[in-house]
């Protein structure tokens, strides 16, 4: 055992990890404990096409243990758990992606700005890293009003204004966190094919239940 082997086994020693989700026992090198990761694993997976995107994956229902993921990450700042997200996402992912370019949904520059980060992108960043995908950030987003909490219908009758920043590549993973309505994701999927993007694939975290395939 070296010396940060001994470090971390005496840290264990006295402030025992915790799962970022339950807070329960959990593995040193772990962010979240065994019991989540199996309820993660079996929340439901699964793919269908979305009007105006094309093809779309996601890792798991929105709901009991990816909600609480979502939930953590976006509005607890627990950005390792953005990994987690991404692991998920890769499992639920077809074969045939490479050539790809990932492209995270932006998020709109107000809540971008207070949370100082953006959820979307770190999971794209953190599965491009993991799938050895070039990322790219050629989409930006008006302020816009608040999706979370509009009905659907509204959602869809006025989605934000998003446009092209700079090249975008010809074949596109649109990855976001959460896909409830396709509003965002058909705004963004309409920019990149307007700009050049001749392929494109999206992936989220969680889909919310409901009728039809729809994104936040």
């Amino acid at each position: 055992m070296n010396a940060l082997e001994a470090q971390r086994f005496l840290g264990a020693l006295f402030a025992p990890p915790r799962c970022s989700l339950c807070t329960g026992a959990c593995l040193p090198a772990e962010l979240v404990c065994a019991d989540c990761g199996r309820r993660l694993e079996g929340a439901g997976p699964g793919a269908a096409p979305l009007p105006g995107v094309g093809p779309v994956s996601w890792a798991a229902a929105y709901e009991g243990v990816a909600r609480e993921l979502v939930g953590a990450l976006k509005f607890q700042g627990r950005l390792g758990l953005a990994t987690v997200a991404a692991g998920a996402i890769a499992a639920a992912l077809p074969a045939g992606l490479d050539g790809s370019t990932v492209v995270a949904v932006p998020a709109a520059p107000l809540r971008r700005r207070r949370r100082g980060f953006d959820p979307a992108e770190t999971i794209a960043l953190a599965l491009a890293d993991r799938l050895g995908l070039p990322l790219a950030r050629p989409l930006a987003r008006s302020q816009g009003r608040r999706q979370v909490g509009r009905r659907r219908a509204e959602r869809r009758r006025s989605p934000p204004r998003v446009w092209t920043v700079s090249a975008i590549p010809q074949r596109v993973l649109l990855v976001d966190d959460v896909l409830t309505t396709g509003a965002t994701l058909a705004s963004c999927a309409e920019a990149l094919r307007a700009g050049g993007c001749a392929e494109l694939r999206a992936a989220v975290f969680a889909r919310a239940l409901g009728r039809g395939c729809g994104a936040a």
